[in-house]
Parts: structure tokens; sequence; C-alpha cells
């Protein structure tokens, strides 16, 4: 009975349910209600109010960079393990906070890590907001992002929100669009950044490239990525902590883009992958059984497909994930 209220406008939504529904459904409050917050009364009235702001934000210091940037990393590995739906209000206010240290940080020398730290943050809320189907609020955080890796003079960081943003377009069904904002972002970077960033760019151009139809174009990005990724087992980017990517990642990504295509190939290598994904990486995990129901659907092999689309479905249920729940039902038309 308070659902159809809500929905009729007929009950307002207490904070306590609304605290809950959040969680549920993966969505700030603002959307939930249906409007726009309201902007926040200035809290810098007068010069003495203003000053103590800037202040204050001057007094930012390396450790409480550091502290911010271990919320982001705790609040990564909780999204990896557990799927991004319960964890709005904890990613809306950690952004809050960073933001308003920003704004009030006047010198570079006091803007530039915080700034960094909200490059950082601002990605990882825009992925975690793609898989929960708020593709708005993701695109605004990945500008977000944008402007901040702008301020910090951090063209990886600015290179990495550009390819991911690419992936909104994508998705809304401009692949080709989404193309040519991966490759600008490649322009960006240049050489100048990681090997690893480098090799992840070229990974999600060939993606990008399968989507819009371009296979040549594709396979070129393809063996991009394997030339540029650097060997042995670790994923980490030191400079780029956003990206997990080694050649057992880039084996699943390659299958990936070949299922997409329809390659034969890609069946060897998403089951190459399987046999070493990470546990912790449960969506990925989603995303690789999923990648298998795709490839095996293109064989005709529907008893393997069916197979891999049970567990792809058991492990988007269990992270909350719209986008792969919304990719499987796709698939589970074909089956």
């Amino acid at each position: 009975m308070y659902v159809s209220e809500w929905e009729n406008g007929k009950r307002t939504i207490s904070d306590r349910y609304a605290a809950i529904l959040r969680q549920i459904l993966g969505v700030t409050d603002a959307e939930l209600r249906g409007s726009r917050p309201e902007p926040a009364p200035s809290r810098a009235d007068g010069y003495d109010e203003l000053l103590s702001r800037i202040d204050s934000a001057s007094s930012v210091g390396q450790s409480m960079v550091k502290t911010f940037n271990d919320q982001t990393e705790l609040l990564r590995t909780m999204d990896r393990q557990m799927g991004a739906s319960g964890l709005v209000d904890q990613m809306t206010g950690h952004l809050a906070a960073l933001e308003d240290a920003l704004n009030f940080a006047v010198l570079p020398s006091a803007r530039r890590p915080v700034a960094l730290a909200l490059a950082g943050a601002s990605t990882l809320a825009a992925w975690q907001a793609i898989d929960s189907g708020a593709v708005e609020r993701a695109w605004r955080h990945y500008e977000l992002a944008k402007r901040a890796a702008h301020d910090a003079e951090a063209p990886m960081y600015l290179a990495h929100a550009m390819g991911e943003q690419a992936y909104v377009l994508c998705e809304a069904g401009r692949p080709a669009l989404g193309l040519e904002l991966i490759r600008d972002a490649q322009r960006t970077l240049g050489q100048a950044g990681s090997p690893r960033l480098r090799a992840w760019l070229y990974a999600a151009e060939a993606e990008l490239c399968a989507h819009a139809g371009f296979p040549d174009d594709c396979q070129r990005a393809l063996d991009a990525a394997v030339a540029s990724i650097p060997p042995g087992p670790e994923d980490r980017d030191p400079d780029m902590l956003s990206i997990f990517l080694n050649d057992a990642h880039l084996a699943r990504w390659r299958g990936n883009v070949l299922a997409l295509l329809g390659d034969d190939d890609a069946v060897t290598s998403l089951y190459g992958a399987l046999e070493v994904v990470d546990p912790t990486f449960v969506r990925a995990q989603a995303g690789l059984h999923s990648d298998l129901v795709q490839a095996h659907l293109a064989r005709a092999e529907y008893d393997d497909a069916s197979t891999h689309m049970r567990q792809a479905r058991l492990l988007a249920s269990r992270t909350g994930s719209v986008r792969q729940r919304r990719r499987i039902d796709l698939l589970s038309t074909r089956l």
C-alpha cells in the first residue's frame, strides 16, 4: 500500500524508508524522491566564515588526503566484492567531503592532491552508477572526474575518466561516438601514461570497435593492448590505482571482444581466464560467465550457454548489478 501511495504522491517517503530503499535500489536521495537536491544554504555568509573555510581547507595535509584515498580504496573493495547498490550513501558523502575540501582550497599546492583524490573517487562513483543503471548520475560523475583531473594536472586520470565515460555512450546506443572519445583519451595521454593504462585504453578501444562494427580496427587494438601490457602476474597499476590489468585480465577482455564479434577463439580465451580469475572480483566473474554465454550461443552450444547463464545470473544478483542483469536478460532471449 505504501508503494502505491508513494508513487501517486499521496504519501511522502519518510527518512527511515528512504534509507532502506536507497540501498535496495542503488539510487541517491534526490533520485528516489524524484527531485533535484535543494541547494545547500551557504555556510560562507560573511568574510569571517569564508576565511575560516579557506583556512580549514589549506590545512588539509598529506594525512587527510591519505584518509580520503583510504576511504576510496575501501569503497572500491566493497564494490568489487558486494556490488554498488548498497554504497550510494557512503559514496555520495565521500564525494561531498572531497568537493568541499577542493572548493575552499586556494593555492595549487593545496588543490592538486585533493583534486587527484576527487578524480579517483568520482571515476569509481561513476562506474558504480553505471552498474546501478543510473546513467545520468554516471555522466555527471565522469564530468566531475575530468574537471578534477584537469585541476590536478593529471593526464592519466583524465584519460581514464574519458575512457570509462565512453561506455556510457556505448550503452546508450552510440558506440561510434564512444570510440571517438576513447581515441581522444589516447591522444590526451600520449606517451606520458603508464604502459598498463595504455593497454587498458587499447582494450577499451577494441571493445568499442566490436560494438561499432569495425572488426579490423578491433583486432589491431587488441594486438596493441597485448603489446603494451607489462609482463608478470601483477595487475595493479601503482600510478593509476583503479586499473587492474594483467595477462589474465586481458585474456578475459579479449574473449569478451571476440564473443561480441562471434569469433570461435572467444571460448578458448574465456575458459583460460575463468581458471585464473580472482574470486574477489565477483562482478567481473558475472561478466565472464555472461561472455561465455555469448560465446557458446555463437557456436549454437545451448546447453553450455544455459549452464553459464545460471551462474552469471546468480553472481549478478549477488552484487545487485543492474547492468549485468540487463545483459543477461538480453542473452536469455536467444536461448
